[in-house]
């Protein structure tokens, strides 16, 4: 005689599946009565006015403003071409530190008062605290770096 071809696995999965199948007709059931007593409304409406917030009352069509295409810029401006006779690159400062056996130092700007990194390779002649040099701003990978410092 054949031995059945239903183990308990099978029949717990069965069950499972039987026992979804009844929450899930449950749910359904139970939204359509919730539908019928709010009185058929749905998923409340949420609007955008005028100035990008959320309202739950709609726009007054009155209010709207005609756009015309042709006045929809598409693209990123031009960046306004920076004249070079107002900036003048070479900068006039103060060596405020300075250690030539490390090779670096810094350089007190005497317009703005800023601060500028140099390096022993960006230098034309030698310098020491408290000279007088000019120089050109470069960026480098922590900000503006002084180069091309020589004596004044």
């Amino acid at each position: 005689m054949a031995k059945s071809q239903q183990t308990f696995s099978k029949s717990e999965k069965e069950k499972k599946r039987l026992k979804k199948r009844e929450e899930k007709r449950k749910k359904m059931e139970a939204r359509k009565l919730e539908k019928e007593e709010s009185g058929g409304e749905s998923i409340p409406f949420a609007y955008v006015d005028q100035f990008g917030n959320l309202t739950d009352t709609p726009p007054d069509p009155a209010d709207k403003i005609k756009v015309k295409a042709k006045n929809i810029v598409l693209g990123v401006p031009k960046k306004e071409d920076i004249e070079e006779e107002e900036f003048d690159p070479i900068r006039k400062g103060k060596v405020s530190f300075f250690d030539s056996s490390k090779g670096f130092g810094f350089i007190i700007d005497t317009e703005d008062q800023e601060k500028y990194f140099c390096h022993v390779t960006g230098l034309l002649d030698e310098i020491q605290e408290n000279d007088q040099v000019q120089f050109e701003l470069e960026k480098g990978h922590r900000g503006m770096n002084a180069v091309r410092v020589k004596l004044i």
